[in-house]
């Protein structure tokens, strides 16, 4: 019932890009069809019209415990607790910076983020800098994840970067 597409077309195409960003649908469709139909797409939960907001912040905090912990990208895991990213058996010791630059790549796989995006989401700077901080940050990020098979960083010239999947790699939460 949203204006150009509904929730469940939204969903379907967060999910074809392997966007996994955590999805509570809140709706007024009542047959359990269509919430099964919504689970089935890719929601993490599913709350019914009307709801009560003690109810909704429960589901949200709930969904966030069960997608938090790794976040698989390829033949990496970035660990949201630890602050630190395998690739199969190696650990690799990243920066602070460079974890919160990977870990915004690999939430949307194969999505253009622009050094806006980037410097807003990353650094907390929401003007440009008129320096190559982005461009600085994400070299050091590619020499430090030269041991993957599966993942790479791909620039976009004048717009920004992507993380890549090779192969079969795929992407997910916990």
């Amino acid at each position: 019932m949203m204006p150009v597409c509904d929730g469940w077309q939204t969903l379907e195409r967060l999910r074809a890009r392997r966007d996994r960003t955590p999805v509570v649908m809140l709706t007024a469709r009542h047959e359990v069809e269509e919430r099964v139909q919504g689970l089935k797409l890719g929601a993490d939960d599913y709350l019914l019209k009307p709801f009560a907001w003690s109810e909704l912040l429960a589901r949200i905090e709930a969904v966030g415990r069960r997608t938090q912990g790794v976040l698989r990208c390829g033949d990496l895991e970035l660990d949201l607790e630890g602050r630190f990213v395998r690739c199969r058996t190696l650990r690799l010791e990243l920066a602070p910076r460079e974890f919160a630059l990977l870990l915004e790549l690999a939430r949307a796989p194969g999505a253009l983020l622009t050094r806006k995006t980037l410097l807003e989401r990353v650094w907390g700077i929401d003007f440009d800098p008129g320096t190559n901080l982005v461009d600085v940050a994400v070299s050091r990020l590619r020499r430090r994840l030269h041991d993957s098979h599966e993942v790479s960083i791909r620039a976009v010239p004048g717009e920004g970067y992507a993380l890549d999947l090779r192969g079969n790699a795929t992407a997910g939460g916990a």
